[in-house]
Formats: C-alpha cells, sequence, structure tokens
C-alpha cells in the first residue's frame, strides 16, 4: 500500500504535580493513507475545538483508525468497526467554521 511516512515524537514536558520527573521523549514511523496535516487543518478549520485540541483530535483518530484498517480481521476491532464510521462520518459533516468564529469551549475535565 502507498502511504504517507511519518516520524512521531512525544515530548514529556510536565506533570500535574511538581518533583515528579518527566519521561524521556518517544519517537516511531509510522504510515498512513492519507496526509496527517491536512486532516489536522481540516479538523481545525472546523473551529470545534481549540487548535490543541483538533490537532489531539484528528491525529489520534487517525493514528488509531490505521491500525485498525491495517488489522480490520483482528476481533478487537469488531464491536467498534461501525460506532467508529459512523463517528468520522460525523466529524466529516460537521461545517467549516467562518474566522469570526471563537472555538467551541469544551467542558472541563474533572479529575
Amino acid at each position: 500500500m502507498r502511504e504517507h511516512r511519518y516520524r512521531i515524537t512525544l515530548e514529556h514536558l510536565a506533570t500535574p504535580r511538581q518533583g515528579e520527573p518527566t519521561h524521556a521523549a518517544i519517537s516511531f514511523e509510522t504510515g498512513n493513507h492519507d496526509d496527517l496535516l491536512t486532516i489536522v487543518d481540516k479538523v481545525r478549520s472546523k473551529n470545534q475545538f481549540d487548535a490543541d485540541a483538533a490537532a489531539s483530535l484528528a491525529l489520534g483518530l487517525k493514528l488509531f483508525t490505521e491500525v485498525m484498517l491495517k488489522n480490520r480481521s483482528h476481533p478487537l476491532f469488531a464491536d467498534i468497526n461501525q460506532p467508529m464510521r459512523d463517528f468520522i462520518q460525523k466529524l466529516k459533516a460537521l461545517p467549516q467554521a467562518d474566522a469570526q468564529t471563537p472555538p467551541a469551549l469544551a467542558p472541563e475535565v474533572q479529575d
């Protein structure tokens, strides 16, 4: 399969509590049938989340679903295949926001 190739690097910048150690950065290579940077731009353009949250959603979703696609017969994914398709279609159907529209406010996460 022809694919775009990427190197993903994850750096642990901070911990929730002062004095806890951070982890060393990890880096790995992966492929995707889609251009991930274009997908991130598309999700950001919908203005549903701030830019970092939109990038996290797009990248996490695309990395996860590419593993599903390449392992489509694995029983682990059987129960989420159709719900994932439905979710992606719902995300794609969101309209693009104009430049004046502020990002939707995401609910705060409680610990």
